[in-house]
């Protein structure tokens, strides 16, 4: 191809051909991202086949090809039920809250050890933050249940001492939905203010040091120079977070729910696996699972454009 520039003809490549040439130049890298790329599809893209299951009426002997379709009457037999739409309700209160809470705990965490100057101690406390992160939810639980409990738990040693009654906060409904919350951020805010620390480190040193010949205190400092350049890493972090809005957490609540906090704590995941698992409905199951990433979907293409008008700046 030829392109003819002040009368002197230029020879281009084709761009098929210039992809190539970049794909062979940097082969090695493109190697290492096969396994990555192998592991995407395997896990995320292959099993999608599996939502055909939501429309017809699954028999695992039968399979695909012989079970009947059915269309969408397993969605309609989901909103007319109630047990569903508590579930759903329950999971968009639960997660709305965990997303508040995790999203601006991490950033307050960050802000926080950032102006610690003592290196020992921040990265003492650094670590002491997200330890809880690589541990299970099963251990997790167990020592919650026991913090909380009416007998030997010090929340309650605590009200005691003041002069109130024990309570076992696990089996009061009023009380649960916040135990979630607290919880969940007290494991995860450490592991996800690593992000905004390394975001932190990568604005520039001078910026500050001009702020502090001006006089700004340290408020005024994390105000008009940290988070605005922090702002973009910011607004990728709650775009994703908004993906994960009808995801309240199966292994928390499954660890810490009860009877009698049912009507407050039972989530979409719990229905789901409860339905999928020990009634043996996959059909059912499926058709929530599927209006679960739906919602999901959909809720990230809005925040993205959202973020993408106050800010110029999304994922995609």
């Amino acid at each position: 191809m030829e392109i003819v520039t002040a009368g002197i003809p230029v020879r281009t490549e084709k761009p098929r051909r210039r992809l190539l040439r970049t794909i062979w130049k940097y082969k090695w890298l493109y190697a290492l991202l096969l396994p990555a790329l192998a592991w995407v599809i395997v896990f995320d893209y292959l099993p999608l086949y599996g939502i055909t299951i939501a429309f017809m009426d699954y028999n695992v002997i039968q399979g695909f090809g012989a079970s009947k379709w059915v269309g969408f009457a397993h969605f309609r037999e989901l909103f007319a039920s109630e047990m569903f739409l508590n579930a759903f309700r329950n999971t968009l209160l639960i997660s709305l809250y965990k997303m508040i809470s995790g999203f601006i705990c991490p950033i307050l965490l960050a802000l926080s050890l950032n102006e610690i100057r003592t290196k020992w101690f921040k990265k003492t406390l650094q670590t002491a933050v997200y330890l809880p992160r690589f541990v299970s939810w099963v251990v997790y639980g167990g020592i919650i249940t026991l913090l909380l409990s009416p007998e030997t738990g010090v929340i309650n040693k605590i009200v005691e001492w003041f002069g109130g009654k024990p309570v076992y906060l696990l089996v009061e409904p009023a009380y649960f939905r916040i135990i979630l919350v607290v919880t969940d951020a007290m494991k995860e805010m450490g592991w996800a203010a690593i992000i905004y620390l390394a975001a932190i480190a990568g604005l520039n040193p001078e910026v500050y040091e001009a702020a502090v010949m001006d006089g700004a205190t340290r408020f005024r400092r994390i105000i008009h120079i940290t988070l605005p350049g922090i702002s973009g890493t910011i607004i990728v972090i709650f775009i994703l977070r908004v993906g994960y809005l009808m995801s309240a957490g199966l292994d928390q609540v499954l660890n810490l729910y009860n009877p009698m906090v049912f009507e407050v704590g039972d989530i979409l995941d719990t229905y789901i696996y409860r339905v999928g698992i020990e009634q043996f409905s996959l059909s059912l199951a499926a058709a929530a699972d599927v209006i679960k990433g739906i919602i999901g979907f959909v809720m990230v293409l809005i925040a993205n454009q959202i973020a993408k008008r106050i800010n110029d700046s999304g994922i995609f």
